[in-house]
């Protein structure tokens, strides 16, 4: 099987006029496969209105990274799902470190309003898991893949800057290579996907370097043409 990479804008800004310039650059790059949306633009103009603008350019995916998702009772994941799909947001990225409960029922809740779900574990920054100095157990990422597989997500999120820990959590939740993989920290970050090599179908998250670009879509062609070379 060969590799397929993309890459997934991170529009985390705070000015629509920015957002709006990037989307439209991009709007008929075949190498995008979506824009993610953050809280700065959620909270600061409103999800539909974020939505509305993208549509005016692109009919591709655009993904809401609440950071972090998943964190409440769960109860609250009707209420959430009901918030993605009249917003019109088609894929929903969750880091559930509210526990299994939540997280089944969040995950039950989204796919009942049709909504591609996306489940991350590890996070890209230094001090998340117990043995970097962070609060999580080293094995959460294991065990929320897994419960995310058996509930039936096939999208995960997978830190690039730290390949070791993405892979062994990834093998030992049953993640397989066919599933979906999006992961941030390419750029600024530092993460490099030539050590991400068991994983097929790989969209890449990147927003400081795209975002800071003169021409985005000149940028994009560039990683394109950088990771398609990735054997």
């Amino acid at each position: 099987m060969s590799k397929r990479w993309s890459i997934v804008p991170a529009l985390d800004v705070l000015d629509l006029d920015v957002m709006e310039r990037v989307v439209s650059a991009l709007a008929d790059h075949p190498f995008v496969h979506g824009y993610k949306l953050g809280f700065s633009v959620g909270l600061t103009h409103g999800l539909p209105k974020a939505v509305e603008l993208i549509r005016k350019h692109s009919d591709k995916p655009v993904i809401y990274d609440h950071q972090k998702a998943a964190t409440d009772i769960p109860a609250t994941g009707k209420l959430f799902a009901s918030v993605m799909a009249n917003a019109g947001i088609d894929e929903v990225i969750l880091f559930p470190q509210a526990g299994p409960v939540t997280l089944r029922a969040w995950i039950e809740a989204l796919h009942e309003r049709d909504r591609k779900v996306i489940v991350g574990g590890a996070m890209t920054h230094p001090g998340y898991l117990d043995a970097e100095g962070g609060f999580l157990l080293d094995a959460a990422p294991e065990r929320m893949y897994s419960i995310a597989r058996e509930a039936g997500v096939r999208a995960f999120v997978m830190p690039l800057t730290k390949p070791d820990i993405a892979q062994a959590a990834a093998a030992a939740a049953g993640v397989t290579q066919d599933m979906e993989v999006y992961s941030p920290g390419y750029g600024r970050q530092g993460g490099d996907p030539a050590r991400f090599p068991f994983f097929q179908h790989h969209h890449v998250i990147v927003g400081r370097a795209l975002l800071g670009a003169d021409d985005p879509a000149a940028w994009v062609s560039q990683q394109q043409a950088l990771l398609e070379s990735i054997v």
